[in-house]
């Protein structure tokens, strides 16, 4: 038995039919009354996980308000055990949007130990990991590979920090998504052409319009953040999870089609 076959069996068949969505509250939101908006919001909408900042009492909150399985996300190993105790369904090293505009970058071996050392303390726990995106796409390929090997059960992919839109609507909105595209596909073929088996999570810088696309590059689901918890009506962020949810049913559809 794999360890995705610990995952609520809900999360697990969204997996296997390549229509997970994962709203993310934020890696630094430590904001209770904020995260419990976005956990209420991401329940209403349809959302299959809930990844937040990894704090067991916020664990315990979003798990309550969302009543989906929650993904704890974080950059330190030693903070994830105390979140699993509390009742975090998965943990995930990443991603790190927010640390590059402090200057703080992480690479590939960085990256590769701090997976070691997670699956060191926490042996059965389902693992995500972020792929950085400031490595050129053959690394995080070649590291997407190194870090199944070290454990992780899923890959997640990013960019939308280094994306430059430069176009209004539907265009800009595509412009944005390329990076976190291009590091699905790329990465998903890799995993592939080495055998490797892992389900990959696009993420960072999608919409309504990029979210059937990253399905198409291969991708098995999706986690969208800034287009969800940067709103302050959760009415709106209700909205904008069903509006994903619906271009994920779209997307699925299409590739049953195809």
């Amino acid at each position: 038995m794999s360890r995705l076959d610990r995952l609520p069996s809900s999360l697990r068949e969204a997996l296997l039919q390549r229509r997970a969505l994962k709203v993310i509250a934020g890696l630094t939101n430590f904001d209770a009354s904020s995260v419990e908006r976005i956990s209420r919001a991401a329940g209403s909408g349809g959302a299959d996980v809930l990844d937040i900042a990894c704090d067991p009492a916020l664990v315990a909150l979003a798990a309550e308000a969302s009543g989906l399985p929650i993904c704890v996300s974080a950059v330190d190993p030693d903070l994830f055990p105390a979140a699993v105790a509390a009742g975090a369904a998965m943990v995930e090293i990443g991603n790190y949007d927010a640390f590059y505009p402090l200057g703080r970058i992480f690479d590939a071996a960085e990256v590769l130990e701090l997976t070691r050392r997670t699956r060191a303390l926490l042996p059965e726990v389902v693992l995500s990991v972020t792929v950085p995106h400031v490595l050129p796409l053959d690394q995080q390929e070649q590291l997407a590979i190194d870090l199944v090997a070290a454990g992780a059960d899923l890959i997640q992919t990013e960019g939308g920090t280094s994306a430059r839109p430069f176009s209004a609507g539907s265009l800009g909105l595509i412009e944005k998504a390329a990076p976190t595209l291009a590091a699905a596909h790329s990465i998903g073929r890799a995993l592939v052409a080495a055998a490797v088996e892992a389900p990959v999570l696009c993420a960072s810088g999608l919409s309504a319009v990029t979210v059937p696309m990253a399905i198409a590059a291969g991708a098995a689901g999706v986690g969208v953040g800034s287009a969800v918890n940067r709103l302050s009506d959760e009415l709106a962020m209700v909205a904008v999870v069903r509006g994903l949810r619906e271009a994920l049913g779209v997307a699925q559809h299409a590739n049953v089609g195809g």
